[in-house]
């Protein structure tokens, strides 16, 4: 395999010159003097020319090796016609949902429309199809037959490519790669995987010879796959057979075990090839390819990006609005949050950029037309987790941790903050640079070990409002998410306020709440938002608890189990009660009152309803007092009772955290 250090960023055309960009019909193709493509790249999201487009950074990527790319946006699936339009490629289609699983995109935790899709034109919705991933690849099968070789990838791929909860089916599904008949899956950061699937089958070879490549799945047949040897202990690198399709379907036991065996398998330096069986095939899975290194990954961002949607759209992509100012200086995350897949996709790894290649982008952003010298963002899935690192490679090669920070930091994570300082200090000295924010998530944990970081982010970096997320209040739901405790929140505010003081600036922190988590009750709820009443917390940034494929917390909300204690776990699932969770996370919102008082009636904490100092919402108009309340409540335990039951699981012991000083 060559190496990926090779690839430097070349000039090229300007933004009005349809060369700049990848071909998107024959007329493009022309216009390069190409008659036929090497590889197609078909992708849900509106084609934006831009590194945080993942279809896109993979294309060029695969360009800078010196394919000829083309890349199909958002095709009509109605027909073939619009997939077809620059013919069959020589080597393989690359199909992707898009940048979010397509599910996701489109529904809501009530699994009602979204209003939006930002990653299509002017935000319309109905620019791609459910599952686009099995849509798109059955119509480029039907388009250039079986000879040529269709290759899934994305998050939606990666996240579907074991038997998974859907809960927009609120069934178990097979692999995506068994509905969507295609020949390999590369899940993960897929640069590594992708170019030796590329360089073999431009040497001559099928798409046969490219299943040993790490960091990829493919469909085996009856016979050729069940005498593969087992994997008898942690360390011998043999197959791990899962429990098979059948099994996690109808068995809840079986699908825990599953989430729990898998989640042991992700560190590519002892993970072991996988195999499920599904029926008479079986799905198998080579271990996730190795991380990319500093080197490689500024080889990937020098790419010849030409940063702007292609000149077809005369809309706004609202995604691009976001991000098009932005800089990722690393990916990966060794957070393990349950509810989060940024690990199952990404890795734990963290890979980082050199301030050399940052520094790079920064002076390209400045050569753009509308750029006023703000950098909106400098960071990744945790911007302060930035060249962090194992102290030692051979305890990491061996480490089989799912957390570096759960239950505590791991005494052998490297956590100094001092390369991302210096990297920001370099970023705002670049002449024509007035502000750089770090607007994507920061690990307050982490955090609270520099207080130097969090005066320079007080600083220099925050614009009167930094978004963190404590998620909770609860230490029980806390350790279902694998996040810390309250306490180490609190700490960070404190820490952040006076730096902020002492920067002669009021600036406040955006904290980001999730409703409905799996170990969350509506009493856990109540105290959450008794805490934030206490510390004077309006949240508007609130997120209602969605189980998205293959997250530890979407095992919990489906098998009613922690696949790690296998302890039962209260999840809420009635849709009112989901209202109503989330509803007191917004208990200062008059809209949100009616559902908060029956919250707090149900629980019996009619206390909590009253014009009193610490109530969280009014008695309700025209009913002259509490004494409804007070009758409601009695007449739900009463209730309950009667039926010897609880609608809620037994309520978790209060933290009694400090608030902000």
């Amino acid at each position: 395999m060559n190496d990926l250090v090779s690839l430097r960023r070349s000039p090229h055309a300007t933004a009005k010159d349809t060369r700049a960009f990848l071909p998107t019909n024959r007329e493009e193709m022309a216009a390069r003097g190409w008659t036929e493509l090497d590889i197609l790249i078909i992708t849900g999201d509106a084609y934006v020319d831009h590194p945080a487009f993942g279809p896109v950074l993979i294309a060029r990527f695969l360009e800078g090796r010196g394919y000829k790319v083309g890349i199909i946006a958002q095709p009509r699936w109605d027909s073939i016609d619009d997939i077809a339009r620059m013919g069959a490629p020589r080597l393989f289609t690359g199909i992707s949902a898009g940048n979010l699983d397509s599910m996701l995109n489109k529904l809501t935790a009530q699994k009602k429309v979204r209003g939006e899709d930002q990653y299509s034109p002017n935000g319309e919705l109905e620019h791609r199809p459910n599952r686009a991933s099995i849509v798109y690849a059955n119509l480029a099968r039907q388009a250039f037959g079986k000879s040529k070789p269709i290759i899934l990838g994305g998050i939606e791929a990666s996240l579907r490519r074991i038997a998974h909860y859907d809960y927009w089916s609120d069934s178990v599904r097979r692999s995506i790669l068994l509905d969507a008949k295609a020949d390999l899956l590369v899940f993960g950061m897929g640069e590594r995987a992708i170019w030796q699937i590329a360089d073999r089958l431009a040497d001559g070879k099928t798409i046969t010879d490219c299943r040993d490549i790490h960091g990829t799945a493919h469909v085996r047949n009856k016979g050729e796959w069940e005498d593969l040897p087992r994997s008898e202990f942690v360390g011998d690198r043999k197959t791990l057979f899962l429990p098979s399709y059948e099994e996690v379907s109808t068995n809840k036991d079986a699908f825990m075990e599953m989430s729990r065996a898998f989640q042991y398998e992700t560190n590519p330096a002892n993970g072991r090839p996988l195999v499920q069986p599904h029926g008479t095939q079986a799905v198998y899975f080579n271990p996730p390819a190795d991380p990319l290194d500093t080197s490689a990954m500024d080889a990937l961002y020098d790419l010849p990006f030409v940063r702007k949607p292609h000149w077809k759209y005369r809309e706004r992509i609202p995604a691009y609005d976001t991000v098009k100012h932005s800089i990722v200086s690393m990916r990966g995350c060794f957070g393990g949050c349950t509810f989060c897949s940024i690990t199952e996709h990404e890795g734990r790894h963290i890979s980082s950029r050199s301030s050399d290649s940052i520094l790079r982008e920064v002076r390209e952003l400045r050569r753009m037309d509308d750029f006023r010298g703000v950098i909106s963002d400098v960071g990744g899935p945790t911007a302060n987790m930035y060249k962090m690192a194992c102290k030692s490679e051979e305890i990491e090669s061996k480490c089989r941790k799912l957390s570096c920070v759960h239950p505590g930091i791991c005494e052998n994570l490297v956590t100094d903050h001092k390369p991302l300082l210096d990297v920001l200090e370099k970023v705002r000295s670049e002449p024509g640079i007035k502000r750089v924010f770090i607007a994507s998530g920061i690990r307050y944990d982490l955090a609270n070990r520099s207080k130097d970081f969090v005066r320079v982010m007080a600083k220099h970096h925050t614009g009167g409002q930094l978004s963190v997320a404590p998620e909770h209040s609860d230490k029980t739901v806390l350790d279902k998410m694998k996040k810390p405790g309250i306490e180490h929140y609190d700490k960070f505010v404190e820490t952040f306020q006076c730096a902020s003081k002492e920067t002669g600036k009021e600036q406040h922190l955006v904290p980001y709440f999730i409703a409905g988590h799996p170990g969350s009750t509506l009493e856990s709820m109540v105290d959450l938002a008794v805490y934030l009443k206490r510390n004077n917390m309006k949240p508007r940034q609130v997120q209602d608890f969605i189980p998205t494929p293959m997250s530890m917390a979407t095992c919990m909300y489906y098998t009613g189990r922690d696949p790690f204690t296998r302890e039962p776990v209260y999840t809420a699932k009635d849709m009112n009660e989901k209202r109503m969770q989330k509803a007191l996370l917004l208990y200062w919102d008059p809209t949100q009152h009616d559902l908060v008082r029956e919250a707090l009636t149900r629980t019996g904490r009619v206390d909590l309803i009253g014009t009193g100092p610490r109530c969280l919402v009014p008695p309700a108009s025209g009913k002259g007092s509490l004494s409804i309340h007070v009758k409601r409540a009695a007449e739900a335990r009463a209730k309950e009772g009667a039926k010897g039951v609880r609608r809620e699981a037994p309520r978790a012991p209060q933290r009694g955290p400090r608030g902000p000083r």
